[in-house]
């Protein structure tokens, strides 16, 4: 679902086709149409074109548009003739239009598990929506605005769904359009249908849906719009399967930053670039740099302003040296030298595959084993507390690098900071892959299910493992892959937080004690690296505890939107380059 888009009329198989309002509507009704209807949602205004008389006071209108916003007009009578009026700042955007008839018979709402929806209750609820709404990559809006609509706009309805812990997961907005204009169409529409990323719940999206869907039946409207990009299949997928039909009606946008990947070429193979490049890449083209992709799969880029050229493989550059990365790859190394810059790191040795290897784990009583080189926590066990778990362990890291390393097993989260520059820009917790009992789902089948959904979210970056270290983690806590888990128990399948092993993070921006980011910062600075993902395990991130497990010399920038990571690398790349306003401008998937 776009971030801000609409919904229309007409199906020609079934129905006269129009832009605006039908034929057929009674001319009295017509004359009692409000005129030049412009709603504001914060994000941007909502435009109905029918209600315009003149094309060129439409135009007018759209020219308008604030910094920073995302204005669309929706119903034009003829688009045609209104983007004549103004071609170069006007253009057609490239969105299909779905519309659910009332008149038709239709399903009960399906049942939903660990999650409510319902009316938007408080203002700082109406931020929780912005929280999703930037998670989502979408431009939020003013709190303000939000709870003035709530409270004073009765054509104006916001749903929120809430997980059985009372946080907000999912929103989406709704527009009745006979209470705004007194559409002669009795007409309706969903906008903003936003699912946070990290719910780990399925069926939000549709379960919102509808919820809206439901209440503009009572109302007794006769059908509910929406518009969602041409080429987002899986929300297709999703409104298609709730009995929306696509309908001819066409929405109108300005030319501006934010639209600009809808109305202009980007350089071939951008779109190829997995999450980490392209954020990069997004952030480079929106201030003027050229952007040439070297190797789409592996990131690689040109980057080119003026007389500078950087190549980057995601946030890996030419700035970072040899040395740096060598000192990253080897953690054995990497222990070595931020230990003697004060930090402080856990006990560990060299493993010896002997008897050795055990006695360590029987002085210390629990370790981590991770192999000495690799990435993406790959070929580490975390929790090992018998010989047995340990023989195994080693043979696992072994099959990755044949230098493996043991270390004690500190207690605490999972804490990612990333220096850029000798700053500190994001810090997260990253928390191992849960799942949520449905009361009839196996945990194998909510296992793939979340799965799904996090490789969904990420660009294919995130799944969880069916292996025996997931099959291991489910026996602890005393089930099986077979079992059914009840309604709302929460089950941890992982131990390890790496979002590759279907892990999901949550920023801690704001949160984090200074002295981590110092020990970070220190971290970095020892090792020679300008731009790393330092990995901290801390008790509590408000605290100044914390044991050092690892630096990441090619950390990835989107895991950590809504802070400004892209922007401060790109600062980093060409300093003194002026930047341009931040704005969000993806599009979010329902489920």
């Amino acid at each position: 679902m776009n971030a801000v888009e609409p919904t229309t009329p007409g199906d020609p198989a079934r129905e006269p086709i129009t832009l605006g309002l039908h034929d057929a509507s009674p001319q009295h009704l017509v004359d009692a149409m409000a005129s030049d209807v412009v709603l504001e949602l914060g994000w941007g205004r909502l435009i109905f074109g029918q209600t315009f008389a003149e094309p060129g006071v439409l135009a007018d209108t759209l020219a308008h548009e604030r910094p920073g916003r995302r204005d669309i007009c929706i119903y034009a009578r003829e688009s045609h003739v209104l983007i004549s009026r103004a071609p170069n700042e006007l253009f057609i955007d490239p969105s299909h239009t779905y519309r659910l008839r009332f008149s038709e018979p239709h399903d009960e709402p399906r049942a939903h598990h660990g999650f409510t929806i319902r009316a938007l209750q408080s203002p700082a609820e109406a931020d929780e929506i912005n929280r999703v709404f930037v998670r989502c990559g979408m431009v939020p809006a003013p709190t303000d605005v939000i709870w003035d609509n709530h409270l004073h706009a009765d054509a104006v309805d916001y749903l929120v769904a809430v997980r059985d812990d009372d946080t907000i997961v999912g929103t989406v907005t709704g527009v009745d359009h006979r209470r705004l204009f007194a559409d002669p169409e009795d007409g309706s529409s969903l906008w903003t249908l936003a699912v946070d990323p990290t719910a780990g719940l399925p069926g939000i999206g549709a379960a919102l849906t509808e919820a809206l869907a439901a209440l503009f039946r009572e109302r007794g409207r006769s059908y509910m719009d929406l518009s969602v990009a041409h080429d987002n299949s899986a929300a297709i997928a999703l409104y298609e399967k709730l009995g929306f039909t696509r309908v001819p009606v066409l929405a109108v946008k300005r030319k501006n930053a934010i639209n600009e990947p809808l109305f202009t070429p980007i350089p071939e193979t951008v779109d190829d670039l997995n999450p980490y490049a392209r954020i990069i890449a997004d952030e480079a083209m929106r201030r003027g740099i050229r952007v040439e992709v070297l190797d789409a799969e592996t990131g690689e880029m040109l980057l080119t302003h003026g007389g500078r050229s950087v190549i980057t493989r995601e946030s890996l550059s030419e700035f970072t040296s040899a040395v740096a990365m060598s000192r990253c790859d080897d953690k054995r190394l990497t222990r070595r030298i931020v230990g003697e810059a004060g930090v402080v790191v856990p006990r560990g040795r060299l493993a010896t595959f002997d008897e050795a290897d055990h006695a360590f784990l029987a002085d210390v009583g629990d370790v981590v084993v991770k192999p000495t080189r690799g990435e993406q926590g790959k070929g580490i066990t975390v929790g090992i507390s018998s010989d047995e778990a340990l023989d195994a362990a080693l043979a696992r890291a072994r099959e990755q690098h044949p230098e493996v390393l043991i270390e004690q097993r500190a207690t605490g989260d999972d804490l990612r900071l990333v220096v850029i520059d000798g700053k500190v820009v994001a810090a997260a917790l990253r928390k191992p892959a849960e799942i949520t009992g449905t009361g009839t789902h196996t945990v194998a089948e909510l296992i793939e299910a979340q799965s799904r959904r996090r490789a969904a979210a990420t660009g294919g970056e995130s799944r969880i493992p069916i292996d025996a270290i997931t099959k291991d983690t489910v026996a602890e806590a005393g089930w099986s892959f077979d079992d059914v888990l009840p309604e709302g128990t929460q089950l941890r399948v992982r131990r390890m937080a790496n979002l590759h092993q279907g892990g999901t993070i949550h920023d801690v921006t704001d949160q984090v004690n200074p002295e981590l980011c110092r020990v970070a910062v220190t971290a970095a600075a020892a090792i020679g690296i300008p731009v790393t993902g330092i990995d901290l395990l801390v008790p509590d991130v408000t605290r100044d505890e914390y044991v050092f497990v690892e630096a990441n010399e090619r950390p990835g920038l989107a895991n950590h939107e809504p802070q400004p990571t892209a922007a401060a690398f790109v600062d980093f790349l060409f300093p003194g380059h002026p930047g341009l306003p931040q704005a969000w401008t993806a599009a979010t998937v329902p489920e």
